[in-house]
């Protein structure tokens, strides 16, 4: 039942922020908006880490499984691909660069303003 809750907590977010898309018809994914609604319950207070951390945990640990319908489906796409190789390759590189860049600044930010308190 533990799990059952701290998965709900998680997914309320994610609803609303699909309802929020549909709704609004925004550009963003409603995925996206549920995250950022998850964060700031997270910010604000209220949803403490403790809540979620088990099923948290859990995901983290399995998260290559999250990645095969991925690779699958880029598999059925060879057909799409090819002749494109080269674009596609640099497009992942410098794409998986800046993430790795953007993620870096922002754990540093982050722990810059952690320090502070």
């Amino acid at each position: 039942m533990k799990y059952l809750r701290q998965i709900m907590i998680i997914l309320i977010p994610y609803l609303i922020g699909t309802i929020l898309q549909l709704l609004f018809n925004l550009p963003i994914p409603g995925a996206v908006i549920g995250l950022i609604l998850l964060f700031l319950a997270l910010q604000i207070g209220i949803v403490k880490a403790y809540m979620i951390e088990d099923v948290c945990e859990f995901l983290l640990s399995n998260m290559s499984f999250f990645f095969i319908p991925a690779g699958v489906g880029l598999m059925t796409a060879f057909g799409v691909l090819k002749g494109k190789w080269i674009p596609f390759i640099i497009i992942v590189v410098i794409s998986t660069c800046l993430v790795w860049i953007v993620t870096a600044f922002v754990v540093k930010f982050l722990r810059k303003g952690c320090q502070n308190e």
